[in-house]
């Protein structure tokens, strides 16, 4: 079995729009590792290239939000702060609400979903509406103007955000979009077409009122390994379409906060044996170990962004003996010290 693929047009778009918020796409390009000539003959792109080269643009742009509608840009950090404000809810119903206050004191947010219930029904529609310093004028205007992928993909986002939330896989009844089908919706992700309806009065997802209910199971440590691929990965993965490898992945970063599974309770896990996981993850070109340390390197590396967090911190979160140790793996992954690299991140003086 192959790594997930992301058809090429999808990359071809993202690159596109990149251009049209000013990004030098070439260097783009080469910085993710992805030859410009070699992607115009591929039907598709692996899906943790394309991941890593949507967050490249995601940081050139300085727009965490690049690709999903929230009416403006919005600066680097603010997912982190509003996914911490969310950890105290006690269900998802409480995260929607929160979510939406935090929406509307954070700079670039124009939009924000709240619920609509009609209690006869069993079903419950999470409605984008404007902020209140947006008008309903606006805010019309703002949804005329947008890009129709734009649009599905900051549903596709709340919807996978709300699953991850809550721990649970959360069935849509129906995506609703205002813009006729003839505008064409390409977004920047892979959606099934099959539950979008065109022509809609109202943008937003409609799920079973149940769902409400379902309590939230992230605490600080899962969300701290959450946020080192968020939240672009949300518009990004498609989870019928994981490969072995991929799955193994999540796993993982799942558990990379806790304590990382050793091979033989990750294949319990997974109902096998270490040696036909080890045989399986053979096929696919990659290892046990190797999948480890990646998953590291990525929660490292987020890591130390966090200004309060010091090396040694995170030599114990990521379950190092020494921070020596930690030092030492962070060299071999990068070529860099941990201290070298926090040095290369910091705002160059103008």
């Amino acid at each position: 079995m192959k790594d997930s693929r992301i058809p090429a047009h999808y990359v071809t778009r993202l690159l596109e729009q990149a251009h049209l918020a000013g990004c030098d796409t070439r260097t783009i390009l080469q910085q993710a590792e992805i030859d410009e000539q070699a992607l115009s003959l591929q039907s598709d792109i692996s899906a943790r290239r394309y991941a890593s080269l949507y967050q490249l643009v995601m940081r050139t742009t300085e727009d965490e939000w690049f690709g999903m509608f929230v009416g403006g840009k919005v600066q680097l950090g603010s997912f982190r702060m509003m996914c911490l404000t969310l950890l105290s809810c006690s269900n998802l119903r409480q995260a929607i609400i929160r979510a939406g206050e935090f929406s509307e004191i954070c700079r670039g947010m124009l939009v924000k979903f709240t619920l609509d219930e009609d209690p006869p029904n069993e079903h419950v529609f999470l409605r984008m509406v404007p902020v209140r310093s947006c008008g309903t004028e606006e805010f019309d205007q703002l949804l005329s103007d947008a890009d129709p992928g734009h649009i599905l993909n900051a549903i596709i986002a709340w919807h996978k955000f709300a699953e991850w939330l809550t721990g649970k896989d959360i069935a849509l009844h129906k995506v609703a979009l205002r813009h006729p089908k003839s505008r064409g919706c390409e977004p920047l992700a892979c959606v099934r077409q099959e539950s979008v309806i065109h022509d809609c009065s109202d943008v937003g997802f409609a799920f079973s009122k149940a769902v409400l209910e379902y309590p939230l199971v992230q605490d600080h440590e899962s969300l701290m390994a959450f946020l080192s691929t968020a939240p672009y990965h949300l518009v990004t993965q498609d989870p019928l379409k994981l490969s072995f490898t991929e799955r193994v992945r999540n796993i993982l970063k799942r558990e990379v906060n806790r304590s990382i599974p050793s091979a033989e309770q990750l294949s319990e896990m997974l109902n096998m044996s270490v040696t036909t996981m080890r045989r399986q993850l053979s096929k696919e070109g990659t290892s046990y170990q190797k999948l480890k340390d990646e998953c590291r390197m990525e929660v490292a590396i987020h890591y130390l962004a966090c200004a309060e967090l010091s090396n040694a911190d995170i030599a114990e979160k990521l379950g190092f003996d020494e921070p020596s140790a930690f030092f030492r793996s962070f060299k071999k992954w990068t070529g860099q010290t941990p201290g070298e690299y926090r040095q290369q991140q910091l705002p160059k003086n103008p």
